[in-house]
């Protein structure tokens, strides 16, 4: 939320402050080469500009008796140089030198100096910022060598003819104001550079963002279905076997069937509806361990008989632990009604003030057998404890059955022993 308000989707927070311009750029700068804005034709900065060197260079001339005065054609030279900016974005380098040789033309024919070289600083610049930086400086240097040599050398056959060399302080002049051009444009390269880097890392950041969103969608719907479906599939099994014989262990059965049904399409709607509208608060709250009976009553409805041992202080677990917790207690229990031949399982809830620990044992053996599911349960369990820095451990025990330890931290700054296990599951 704090991002948003800042002006940015995503990504790391601004390191400096200033309007969002400031810290991201002009939305041309933005587009690059490519993108509809990238097309657009810089109109408005270019007619500016025309009309800027247009009057610039009247007043300018006022000020330089020893110049040719303005004619029509240095008022077509002027036109030329600052209405070719106007594919700068396009083409950076054409434009760059073709303004660059129009001013050096303008110069050699001995027009007043003034406003004409801001031609060359913003071709320049458009020039660098794109990164063509030999040709900039190669465009630059070229117009600066050749002013020096029509100053101290081609001045005698060049217009107006009876002026002398140029003093050789505005040489040093016009070397500092060259340096301070390209100076500016490599800053300005560099931060359009850094700005297209944030940009990307903010890309990826939305990019990283909706996958773990599409990941825990999948998890949530994954764990739905997968219990649900096993618990309906078990009784429906039921049903078929005792419809003749026992009618009412049937009807019971069937009855089961439409309350799991009932409540896995609940859940699977506030899912989806998250989906529908994203950001808004779910309609119901998620489900917790204090939904634990309610699991225990439908894995004893399949046929499951399940002991619960609590274990420690309670604590008010957050909502994420809560959740990982639920589900990964509802997904090892629905692994037992698929895969144990076992019709008991116990579960141990060990309270912390750092972690809470979860076990689920049956005492097997596997059946081999598959009632229903992607076979992705144990993967899921792994990863919503490492969304919360915990791990969980499966497998066979030593005497027999399976065992499924998961260790959920609770804390940032928990101590390193509360993220094991109880030492008789080591």
């Amino acid at each position: 939320m704090e991002e948003q308000r800042e002006g940015r989707p995503g990504g790391p927070p601004p390191r400096w402050g200033g309007p969002p311009m400031w810290r991201h750029g002009p939305p041309w700068w933005n587009s690059g080469s490519e993108g509809p804005t990238a097309r657009r034709l810089p109109w408005l900065t270019t007619a500016a500009l025309t009309l800027f060197v247009q009057v610039g260079t009247g007043f300018a001339e006022h000020g330089q008796a020893d110049r040719v005065d303005i004619g029509p054609f240095a008022r077509v030279l002027l036109f030329l140089a600052a209405a070719v900016l106007l594919l700068r974005h396009r083409h950076p380098v054409p434009v760059l030198y073709a303004t660059a040789g129009l001013t050096l033309v303008y110069i050699g024919a001995g027009y007043p100096y003034g406003p004409v070289f801001l031609t060359v600083a913003v071709g320049c610049f458009a020039a660098l910022v794109a990164g063509h930086r030999r040709a900039a400086w190669g465009a630059v240097g070229g117009l600066w060598l050749g002013h020096l040599l029509i100053a101290h050398w081609l001045y005698r056959w060049l217009p107006p003819g009876d002026d002398g060399a140029r003093p050789w302080s505005e040489e040093v002049a016009a070397a500092v104001w060259v340096v301070a051009i390209i100076a500016v444009s490599e800053l300005a390269r560099v931060r359009r550079e850094q700005w297209a880097k944030e940009r990307a890392e903010r890309a990826q950041a939305t990019k990283r963002r909706a996958d773990e969103e599409r990941l825990r969608m999948a998890r949530e719907l994954h764990d739905v279905l997968a219990h649900s479906i096993s618990v309906i599939n078990v009784q429906a099994g039921v049903g078929l076997a005792l419809l003749d014989s026992d009618p009412e262990q049937a009807r019971t059965a069937l009855t089961t069937i439409k309350a799991a049904s009932k409540e896995a399409l609940g859940e699977v709607r506030q899912v989806l509806d998250t989906l529908r509208a994203p950001g808004a608060a779910p309609r119901a709250p998620a489900p917790g361990l204090d939904r634990l009976p309610e699991l225990v009553e439908q894995a004893g409805s399949a046929g499951l008989t399940v002991e619960v041992t609590t274990e420690g202080a309670l604590v008010q677990l957050p909502p994420g632990a809560d959740l990982a917790a639920f589900r990964i207690v509802q997904e090892a229990l629905t692994n037992v009604v698929r895969h144990s031949g076992s019709r008991r399982a116990r579960v141990l809830v060990h309270h912390e003030a750092a972690a809470l620990t979860l076990r689920i044992d049956d005492d097997g053996p596997a059946t081999g057998a598959d009632a229903g599911g992607s076979g992705n349960g144990l993967a899921g369990m792994r990863e919503r404890a490492a969304a919360l820095d915990g791990t969980i451990e499966a497998g066979p025990r030593p005497d027999g059955g399976f065992r499924v330890t998961a260790v959920l931290p609770l804390a940032a700054d928990g101590d390193a022993k509360a993220r094991t296990a109880p030492r008789e599951d080591q």
